[in-house]
């Protein structure tokens, strides 16, 4: 992988919005990360320090205001199609069925709808949905509209997927199983992942590599390489060993900042 063009690299990136009171709010300062082809990376740090953010310059929907995002080497100008992105909340269409939600993506971007509507099928069953492809998103259970959701990302073939806490509010149990389904597939293809969480335990479990960011203005803090084996099952690799090590020797990292984050929200809230 080293030799390799990264897929992602973020290189001294900084962005700044206008607050509406005509002030200058600063979401990550000299942030630099890079992602291998392929690799699974995950995100962590304290709420509000800009993890969203990073996934937004990365797929283009925002502008750095100083530094470079690269797609394999290539600058982000604007919305890459090899870019796929999985959001908080459901991004499904509630009127559509699962099989036209799958369908949606490659039928927008003008390819057959024979050979879509098959495509989607098949999408629909590798989520385990099979059955399901007429119901609407109202009438399916959290968990499965997830299904339904990385179903309709990964059908595009992204070779880049950002993913901004997609599970966060599933129950554990049904966030488990969806971890499980993500890996599952993702060895599919193998896109490039950056996944943000707050959940330590679920980035390891996940990820080939850990990005820990600093309390706003963020920057990268440290990374960490997650030497698990793989195929992993997301319920079974917690109690391993070398898990609970990467644990503690991550948390030392990220706790300082979860403190400093918790002491600003507490100063401001106080004043």
């Amino acid at each position: 992988m080293a030799d390799e063009t990264p897929a992602v690299e973020l290189r001294d990136v900084t962005k700044r919005f206008r607050s509406p009171d005509g002030s200058v709010y600063t979401a990550l300062r000299d942030l630099s990360m890079t992602v291998a082809p392929g690799e699974f990376c995950a995100v962590v740090g304290p709420t509000g320090c800009g993890k969203s953010t990073t996934l937004s310059l990365v797929s283009g929907l925002e502008p750095a205001s100083a530094g470079t995002v690269h797609i394999d080497g290539v600058p982000v100008t604007g919305i890459d199609p090899r870019v796929g992105f999985m959001f908080q909340s459901d991004a499904v269409f509630p009127w559509k069925s699962v099989l036209a939600n799958v369908a949606a993506g490659p039928l927008f971007r003008g390819r057959p709808r024979k050979a879509v509507l098959g495509e989607a099928r098949e999408w629909v069953r590798r989520v385990g949905l099979a059955g399901f492809e007429e119901h609407l998103p109202h009438q399916l259970s959290g968990g499965m509209r997830k299904r339904v959701a990385l179903a309709q990302t990964l059908i595009n073939e992204p070779r880049i997927l950002l993913m901004d806490e997609p599970f966060a509010a599933l129950d554990a149990q049904t966030r488990q199983i969806m971890s499980d389904e993500l890996l599952r597939l993702w060895e599919l293809t193998r896109p490039s992942v950056i996944f943000v969480t707050h959940d330590l335990e679920e980035a390891i479990a996940l990820a080939d590599k850990v990005v820990v960011l600093t309390v706003g203005p963020a920057t990268v803090k440290g990374e960490y390489r997650v030497d698990l084996p793989r195929p992993r099952r997301v319920q079974e690799i917690r109690f391993e060993p070398r898990f609970v090590a990467l644990y503690e020797r991550i948390w030392q990292a990220l706790r300082d900042e979860v403190k400093l984050a918790y002491a600003r929200t507490a100063k401001a809230v106080a004043a």
